[in-house]
């Protein structure tokens, strides 16, 4: 194992004292739990929405914390849901009076957390509500989950649910508006190479030098078929026709696109995945509204990619809009 870290037990505590030293005028971080808030948190009168997950998503979830964005990201150990106790301690120290929103990955175990997180701060008089995205189109149910997984769409949940709290929204209306992006989105990946969890010292999973998986997880989770390596244009193919198959979207649609790095994969790579899959809908009638490459909900250095469509209606296309200044997901 080749990695910059000084002792895999407390990577993630000093992966986030490194945030806050980086950007402590967006984030400070609760003593004595691995939670990012927001450093004006809590923001009277506002909607607070809570993410979070297994470290190793990076910048998920706690670069995203900030103005329209997140007010908190909780910050399990690597791939694995953080306790029920962190996400009640961030409920918390962001209500500001007008309730909190989880916004949750579809994996059984944040699901259960974050349920009795929200159960426990409603016996405090706070109030909560919560929603789960399963955008992965890949598989119905993988090795952490009953249901679809939940992957890079839920970065747009992030931005468009974050700009309806910011703009005032009540508590009723921002868990409306994450629905709706949840309904409307939809995700695939795949991995060339596997990745090493830091405590573990090995790869999570096995690829030939020759071989890719399609439909892979954000945590290694098997995909929907192990194949000889294809070129980027026969990737994307097969991930679109996925994507597009299940998603309602017909000629003269809008949609937003992600491109999506694992954390291993250059951007050069991205943009040749970007140019297939702008095309493709291009062929198709479908417009492309706005577009976002890069690495937004990586899986340590895995190398591979994930791509997400958001099909828009007017009231998504000005909350996607909006402005957000956060650590790792600026628009002005």
């Amino acid at each position: 194992m080749k990695k910059l870290i000084n002792n895999p037990e407390t990577v993630v505590e000093e992966m986030l004292e490194g945030m806050v030293r980086a950007f402590p005028q967006y984030v400070r971080k609760l003593e004595g739990y691995n939670v990012i808030v927001r450093a004006d948190a809590p923001v009277k009168g506002k909607v607070a929405l809570v993410s979070g997950g297994g470290s190793g998503h990076e910048p998920s979830h706690a670069g995203y914390v900030g103005r329209g964005m997140l007010d908190a990201g909780v910050a399990g150990a690597v791939f694995t849901s953080p306790t029920p106790d962190q996400i009640f301690e961030a409920i918390k120290a962001v209500d500001g009076g007008a309730g909190v929103l989880l916004i949750i990955k579809n994996y059984t175990g944040d699901v259960m957390n974050f349920e009795m997180a929200r159960e426990m701060a409603q016996m405090e008089g706070i109030q909560v509500a919560s929603v789960t995205v399963n955008d992965d189109v890949a598989v119905e149910n993988s090795t952490y989950t009953v249901g679809r997984r939940g992957i890079a769409g839920t970065v747009f949940v992030h931005k468009i649910a974050g700009a309806k709290a910011q703009a005032g929204g009540m508590l009723e209306e921002v868990k409306a508006v994450a629905e709706k992006v949840i309904k409307n989105v939809r995700s695939m990946g795949m991995a060339l190479t596997p990745c090493i969890v830091p405590a573990a010292g090995k790869p999570n999973f096995t690829l030939s030098e020759d071989e890719m998986e399609i439909g892979m997880g954000i945590h290694g989770e098997p995909g929907t078929m192990r194949t000889k390596l294809m070129k980027a244009n026969e990737v994307v193919d097969h991930l679109m026709s996925k994507i597009l198959a299940d998603l309602p979207v017909e000629s003269g649609d809008e949609v937003a696109v992600m491109v999506n790095g694992l954390g291993g994969t250059p951007l050069m790579e991205l943009l040749i995945l970007n140019r297939k899959a702008s095309q493709i809908l291009e062929d198709k009638g479908i417009k492309v509204y706005r577009t976002y490459v890069g690495e937004f909900m990586t899986s340590l250095e895995m190398a591979g990619a994930s791509i997400t469509l958001l099909k828009l209606d007017d009231e998504l296309k000005s909350l996607l809009d909006a402005p957000a200044d956060t650590p790792a997901f600026k628009q002005l």
